[in-house]
């Protein structure tokens, strides 16, 4: 069983409608038990920083024994953001730190060189490092929404990054843990790849 965590913080029926197009019927749920007995975990996220590691308050203890379990979990967009150490966007308040490091703002610089923040739209993957979640994917286009992007200490853990003016980490990979800044669920069928491969992890 896969379970998307509803925890007031993600666009939660395109992710499980996405899980349906590669034939698996994904539950969402805010329920501890059903997290604890799920063998896939999926973190959405949209909105900001630090509402939505308040509105994760009693999901953190399901989330690292997953983890810690070694069960394949998907984090995705502001749900990638969350995994790491602290934002810019909310100073102050700690992430669930399950990757070492920062979410960055875009430098205001990059609208000089006319980019737009937030980065909105199609952007070209480059595969940097193998990821079980990427078999199959090349250099596709992903669809991005967001103004905020992470900055790993360990550079090695970051699998595709995208150019935004700079080099944006697109996914990152470490064990039974990855994540992506993209939407796979709205990437068209080079995304679903990403959801199915996922699906292909569990059990």
């Amino acid at each position: 069983m896969i379970a998307i965590i509803d925890y007031g913080s993600g666009n939660l029926k395109s992710i499980k409608n996405g899980f349906s197009k590669v034939g698996t019927d994904a539950i969402i749920s805010s329920s501890i038990k059903e997290l604890n007995d799920a063998e896939a975990l999926v973190l959405p996220g949209v909105g900001a920083f630090g509402n939505a590691i308040q509105n994760l308050c009693g999901y953190e203890k399901p989330i690292n024994d997953h983890i810690d379990d070694g069960k394949p979990f998907l984090g995705i967009c502001l749900g990638l953001q969350i995994l790491f150490t602290s934002s810019e966007e909310s100073p102050g308040i700690p992430g669930l730190d399950i990757f070492k490091g920062k979410v960055l703002h875009f430098p205001d610089s990059m609208k000089v060189d006319g980019f737009k923040i937030p980065q909105m739209g199609w952007n070209q993957l480059e595969i940097r490092n193998e990821c079980p979640i990427l078999n199959g994917v090349g250099s596709d286009f992903m669809y991005f929404v967001h103004s905020y992007y992470v900055d790993p200490d360990d550079k090695k853990i970051i699998a595709a990054t995208v150019n935004y003016g700079i080099d944006v980490p697109a996914v990152v990979c470490l064990k039974n843990v990855f994540a992506t800044q993209f939407h796979p669920e709205k990437s068209g069928e080079e995304g679903l790849k990403i959801l199915k491969n996922f699906v292909d992890l569990v059990p």
